[in-house]
């Protein structure tokens, strides 16, 4: 952290209580990310009934999955600078805008190329979204409570994807896959006004640029921060290049490590979220019941951030996450393998979205904590961004493998070895972590 960084106003916001405004803030934020983590698996959950309707092959949508990827790739990488120079909360209201509008826009499409485009724009959002959240709640939440309730606050993803699952497993068959991106769009439309009126801007980002008006003021007064103190504007803002400063103090090697977890882990996270309605359809799965089992897969995520939660305040981060992303081997195996009968495929669905989706909430706040508030938004986008390189590979190797006439189950063992690289890198982390702590200890 810079001289700057220990400011009293600094001081002031690492140390704010936690009270009505910071609980808004998160459930703000947590309410996006459910509507984020649905739309996320819209297209994914829309294939098999797509399939039959358009009279096309499973494979042929590995497009659409890959540039909804492409769309969050390049939302991601854009919305962390944007947010860090011109504000978290416009960002993140033009981002909901973009998933609302794109997603009813889907349930008019009439062909893979159609829905591809859409998914692109409907993509952009959801990359825009997130960097933009994690940032909010960062900057809302007192120090020793950051990591907790960013993993709470994305906890709204994997909720909004499994209770999407459910929705969907009951609408599907009475409205027709057209339904699916309707529950997708409609509602984050109605949420652009609640955030409008109810969510407050950084107040890192007030102090440096709207510190004189009256919203501004109360804000302020609510957490703690004088008018002296705020009229030495000492903030940790960016200046220069955001994107640059992650690989500047010490930040290289960090930053690396951090962007080969997050692309492996990724790959993974979306390898399964496209392809499991899709394959256990080919299974011999009703297309509702696919989706049912397949949500299974969003809730083992939400549950097991309960567990990872403490341990993380225990043990620290990278050690518990390497231990999570490499249990993950096991249960995709047993789902790759096919040992289980189909009603009992769910306990390794759902271990496998523990291991992968509970270990990605906790890599989130992780990377909130590894960065300067200066360039918090752009290191948590980047390394969301260069993840979504892993989530443009693979859904497209899904679809490889499964147009190579691979049995569909088996196209998961692929992810055994992303989930041995992100345990490795996360671990590297531990390390990396200890011999900073030896250098810095005589001083």
């Amino acid at each position: 952290m810079s001289v700057e960084a220990r400011s009293p106003v600094e001081e002031a916001l690492e140390t704010q209580p936690f009270g009505p405004l910071q609980l808004r803030v998160v459930l703000l934020c947590a309410l996006v990310q459910a509507f984020d983590g649905f739309d996320l698996g819209t297209i994914g959950m829309a294939a098999p009934s797509l399939s039959k309707a358009w009279g096309v092959a499973p494979p042929l949508f590995t497009t659409a999955f890959v540039m909804s990827s492409v769309g969050i790739l390049f939302g991601a990488l854009s919305s962390g600078p944007l947010g860090d120079r011109f504000g978290r909360k416009p960002l993140l209201i033009v981002s909901v805008g973009f998933i609302a509008v794109f997603s009813v826009l889907s349930a008019l499409a009439w062909s893979i190329p159609s829905i591809t485009a859409m998914r692109f724009l409907t993509g952009l959002g959801i990359g825009g979204a997130m960097p933009a959240t994690v940032a909010l709640t960062a900057d809302y939440s007192p120090i020793q409570r950051r990591a907790t309730l960013i993993m709470l606050m994305f906890c709204g993803n994997t909720l909004g994807g499994f209770l999407g699952g459910q929705l969907v497993a009951q609408i599907l068959p009475i409205y027709g896959w057209q339904s699916i991106f309707l529950a997708g769009g409609v509602p984050p439309l109605l949420l652009i006004p609640i955030l409008m009126f109810f969510l407050p801007e950084s107040p890192r980002f007030l102090i440096a640029h709207h510190v004189d008006t009256p919203s501004a003021r109360e804000i302020l007064r609510r957490l703690n921060i004088s008018a002296q103190m705020v009229a030495s504007k000492l903030v940790d803002v960016a200046r220069g290049n955001p994107v640059r400063q992650l690989f500047t103090g010490g930040l290289a090697v960090t930053t690396l490590l951090l962007w080969v977890s997050f692309f492996a882990n990724l790959l993974n996270l979306y390898l399964f979220g496209y392809w499991m309605p899709t394959v256990l359809t080919l299974s011999g799965l009703k297309p509702e019941t696919a989706v049912f089992y397949a949500s299974m897969f969003q809730l083992g995520g939400v549950l097991s951030t309960l567990l990872l939660g403490p341990m993380i305040d225990r043990f620290g981060a990278p050690r518990v996450l390497a231990c999570s992303f490499a249990s993950g081997v096991i249960f995709i195996l047993a789902i790759g393998l096919n040992t289980l009968p189909v009603p009992f495929i769910m306990i390794p669905i759902f271990g496998a979205g523990a291991a992968i989706i509970g270990s990605q909430l906790g890599a989130n706040a992780m990377a909130a904590g590894l960065y300067p508030a200066r360039i918090r938004s752009t290191g948590v986008g980047w390394a969301l961004g260069i993840g979504r390189l892993g989530g443009i590979a693979g859904p497209a190797i899904g679809g490889a493998l499964l147009a190579f006439g691979l049995p569909p189950k088996q196209i998961f063992l692929c992810a055994c070895g992303p989930a041995l690289i992100a345990a490795c890198a996360t671990l590297l982390l531990t390390v990396k972590a200890a011999s900073r702590r030896e250098v810095e200890a005589p001083a």
